[in-house]
C-alpha cells in the first residue's frame, strides 16, 4: 500500500468518530454484509460517515492492509477498528456495541 493511500485511509479514521468502509452507498449497500452493518448504524442512531470501497479501488484493498482484515465492510470508531457486520452484528446482539457507542460519547446507552 502506498504512503498516499496509507495517509487518506488514517484521515478518514482519524477525522471521522464513526466511519463505515463498505460497498455502495448506505441508499444503495451492494452487498448483504454492508446493509447489515448500515442497518445497525442506523438503530444506533448516531451519526457517521461511509467511504464506497468500489468507487475507489486503491481504498478497497488498502483498508485491507491499514486493519490487517481481509472483508469490507470495516467500523472505526475514535479511530479503533471495531470489526466486520458479523461482529458488529455479535457486539450489537450482546449490548457491547451500544456500550462502545456510549462509552465514546457517541450515543446513549439504552
Amino acid at each position: 500500500m502506498s504512503q498516499e493511500v496509507h495517509s487518506r485511509i488514517a484521515q478518514l479514521v482519524e477525522g471521522n468518530d464513526v466511519v463505515l468502509f463498505m460497498k455502495g452507498t448506505p441508499l444503495f449497500p451492494q452487498c448483504g454484509f454492508s446493509s447489515r452493518a448500515i442497518a445497525i448504524l442506523d438503530h444506533l442512531g448516531t451519526e457517521y460517515e461511509t467511504v464506497d470501497v468500489l468507487q475507489d479501488q486503491e481504498i478497497r484493498q488498502g483498508i485491507k492492509h491499514y486493519s490487517d482484515w481481509p472483508t469490507i465492510p470495516q467500523l472505526y470508531v475514535k479511530g479503533e477498528f471495531v470489526g466486520g457486520s458479523d461482529i458488529m452484528m455479535e457486539m450489537y446482539e450482546s449490548g457491547e456495541l451500544q456500550q462502545l457507542f456510549a462509552d465514546s460519547g457517541l450515543t446513549s446507552a439504552n
